[in-house]
């Protein structure tokens, strides 16, 4: 089976029978923010303009990785002011990741060590960051605090907590690498929790519906295996798609990658591994779906609460159709079409700007 999207150019994009998973393709549809176009061109300047990117290799490569279509279709509908900040933030996240896997190829366990400890910090007081020397930690600081003046207290201190596990998460995946050690499957999944943000995202789904949620209603069973089945999903889809870009550039933290090395599969067979516990998610997320939505219809919950979380719901849906056709039009993953497939052109352009 191939199959096929249409992208913004009016190209068509085929899906190879590896990567292709026919119940997303046929019970999602794609969405995007309407305002996607607009705020593409916004954030491409902020990146600029936070020194992330230098301005060439913004104009070469920004459009081509398509990092905006992607979060235009995560959030859709949700207050401009918000889907503006976790689009930096989400941008700010892809570059940051690039970085991390660079110290850790490289070994530059200082400059690891004082982004990790910054970023910490900017969490707690990020008007004191937003001018820092450092593009990321400033880059951080800025959205944070434009998160920050959002929702409420509590929405605020729960994101903190949520994104200083996934600081640690990046720096025990750092020296994971540096020793050279694999995690096991087991490992991996857990690891993968933080170093992908699912709960930073699940937070994210409240600020994009304007609402912060009660204790009661985020500890919902159904409310949290609908998030949690659409955000490992997306982070097991991108280990799948990730695979051959990831052993060409020497990444050891990628569930296809333990699979070989812990169970001895070779890459067809963890490819198809992969494929299959993706599949199974996504009919996780269908189920959970359905109890949140019969729940849902027998509380008593006010009008506005109740229209935030089917806002919430509408969207962890989105992530999932959004992240399966990102893979697949995005430069990110494009392997073969690099002149050296250990290192992505917008990554090595990156660092050459940095090292001059």
């Amino acid at each position: 089976m191939n199959s096929q999207s249409i992208l913004d150019d009016g190209l068509s994009l085929v899906v190879s029978p590896e990567y292709a998973i026919a119940l997303v393709e046929t019970q999602f549809t794609r969405h995007r923010d309407q305002n996607w176009l607009q705020l593409r061109s916004q954030t491409h300047a902020w990146t600029v303009a936070r020194g992330l990117l230098p301005p060439d290799i913004a104009r070469i490569h920004a459009n081509g990785l398509r990092y905006v279509n992607l979060v235009a279709g995560y959030y859709v509908d949700a207050p401009a002011k918000a889907l503006r900040t976790i689009l930096d933030f989400s941008i700010w996240f892809f570059i940051w990741d690039d970085h991390h896997g660079r110290y850790a190829l490289h070994g530059h366990d200082r400059r690891w060590g004082r982004l990790r400890d910054a970023l910490h910090i900017v969490l707690s007081e990020p008007s004191l960051h937003t001018n820092d020397p450092d593009p990321l930690v400033a880059g951080l600081a800025d959205c944070v605090q434009r998160f920050y003046q959002q929702l409420d207290e509590r929405w605020n201190k729960r994101f903190a907590t949520h994104f200083h596990a996934v600081i640690e998460a990046y720096d025990r995946e750092y020296h994971e690498r540096i020793a050279q050690l694999v995690p096991s499957v087991e490992d991996y999944l857990a690891l993968r929790r933080h170093t992908f943000g699912y709960e930073v995202w699940i937070d994210c789904l409240e600020l994009a519906a304007g609402q912060a949620l009660p204790r009661d209603v985020i500890d919902w069973p159904e409310y949290r295996d609908a998030g949690l089945a659409s955000q490992e999903f997306s982070g097991w889809y991108n280990d799948l798609c990730s695979l051959p870009k990831e052993l060409a550039s020497g990444e050891l933290h990628n569930l296809g990658i333990s699979l070989i090395h812990h169970h001895d599969l070779s890459m067809p067979e963890a490819i198809a591994e992969v494929r299959r516990r993706v599949t199974s998610r996504v009919k996780d997320f269908l189920r959970a779906e359905q109890t949140l939505l019969r729940r849902l219809a027998s509380e008593q919950l006010a009008p506005e609460m109740e229209g935030a979380v089917r806002h919430c719901l509408s969207n962890m849906r989105n992530w999932i159709s959004s992240v399966y056709w990102f893979h697949h039009e995005s430069g990110r993953y494009r392997v073969e079409e690099w002149e050296d497939r250990a290192q992505p052109p917008y990554v090595r352009d990156m660092c050459l700007k940095e090292d001059m």
